[in-house]
């Protein structure tokens, strides 16, 4: 007697499960067993990868990325917690935590900064980092700043025709402040005390490791050769303030641990890394391979790198149009990247990442260090 219709659809039905189980199960021990879906190359590396909820309110990728630039600022700074708050609390109001090109009269940028009113070119005020500095900056001059009552500091600073607007945005403002700070808290700088800038602080702390800031590129290492977890001897920093900053970054990090997601400070994914070592220079990039991939600017090929550029790979995900890996040159044929969890942050020759790159940007200082290295093949770069 043949099978019945239910009977059938039911049949049907528990296969399709079985199925389904199978291969959510076979996704979970891909995790569990450290495969592909915890590469962290393979997944965005943002701060979110998109809308998030932090405290009272839902941000966008755009405004993570913006309200985490202005925290790390102030963390770089070595500035107390209260003025992280009081500057993100300012460009919520101002922008929405938004880079906008437009405002009222020539306002421009995060913190609705205008060129008249002597806070800098437009080029300035359009740049997070540069911005966020600045209004740090104008910070600082105001008397007792950090004791005033909610919503008082950042009126003497930015002067609003609407200045009750600032104090109902310091809540959603620290719970932002809460989520990416890094480290303890810091005291409040006295009056006249000079603020270490985070290149000179990154500096400083390269220099405890022996290596000299003198000379630049004339001295030609040997890649080959390279230990991957200590930088080659006679290794110098770029003399750039920025480049000198990110570069100093990836290199005290070098034996960090990878996990994938991880934004530091002590453990990374390889786009996580070129995150923090900009943002320590106060340069913002995106968050993640696929955003990177546009950032800064493009560089046609290996003669013309910097220190500081991001190398893009296709990783253990990606293909030759979608890099999912990225490192930073950090000059005499060097790279350091975030590699994998059994590996960390690891020295390599330049020379093993050439046949891979797809992708060179160029984020901020003077491009075109001279390299021993060839061009890269046509259409290699975009």
């Amino acid at each position: 007697m043949g099978l019945s219709r239910t009977t059938l659809v039911v049949a049907a039905v528990a296969v399709w499960f079985l199925l389904c189980t199978a291969v959510l199960g076979g996704f979970a021990a891909i995790a569990t067993l450290g495969g592909a879906l915890v590469g962290g190359c393979g997944g965005d590396g943002g701060t979110g990868g998109g809308s998030q909820q932090i405290g009272p309110r839902s941000w966008s990728a755009e405004q993570t990325a913006n309200a985490q630039t202005i925290v790390e600022i102030a963390v770089a700074r070595a500035l107390p917690r209260r003025a992280a708050v009081i500057a993100v609390a300012t460009a919520i109001v101002e922008s929405q935590l938004n880079n906008v090109t437009y405002g009222d009269r020539d306002s421009l940028g995060l913190f609705q900064q205008r060129p008249s009113q002597s806070w800098g070119s437009p080029a300035t005020i359009l740049n997070p980092a540069l911005a966020t500095a600045t209004f740090y900056d104008r910070l600082l001059q105001v008397p007792g700043w950090a004791s005033m009552p909610a919503g008082v500091a950042e009126q003497a600073v930015q002067r609003s025709a609407f200045p009750e607007r600032y104090a109902p945005a310091e809540t959603p403002a620290a719970a932002l402040v809460e989520r990416f700070w890094k480290g303890p808290d810091n005291p409040v700088p006295p009056a006249d005390a000079a603020i270490v800038s985070g290149a000179d602080a990154q500096a400083a702390a390269f220099a405890t490791l022996g290596c000299s800031d003198q000379g630049g590129s004339s001295i030609q290492l040997s890649p080959e050769d390279l230990d991957r977890h200590h930088m080659p001897p006679g290794f110098t920093l770029p003399a750039d303030p920025p480049q000198r900053a990110a570069v100093s970054y990836v290199i005290s990090k070098i034996g960090a641990s990878y996990v994938w997601g991880a934004k530091g400070p002590n453990a990374f994914d390889c786009s996580g890394l070129m995150l923090a070592a900009w943002a320590s220079a106060g340069v913002p990039i995106p968050a993640g391979t696929v955003a990177q991939r546009n950032a800064g600017t493009p560089v046609g090929s290996l003669s013309q790198l910097a220190p500081g550029d991001l190398l893009l790979t296709p990783g253990s995900l990606g293909s030759a149009t979608n890099p999912r890996h990225v490192g930073m040159y950090v000059g005499h044929g060097v790279v350091v990247d975030a590699y994998d969890s059994s590996t960390g942050v690891i020295v390599s020759p330049l020379s093993k990442w050439t046949p891979q790159i797809v992708t060179i940007r160029h984020i901020a200082g003077p491009a075109g260090e001279p390299s021993t290295s060839s061009a890269l093949a046509a259409g290699a770069t975009r």
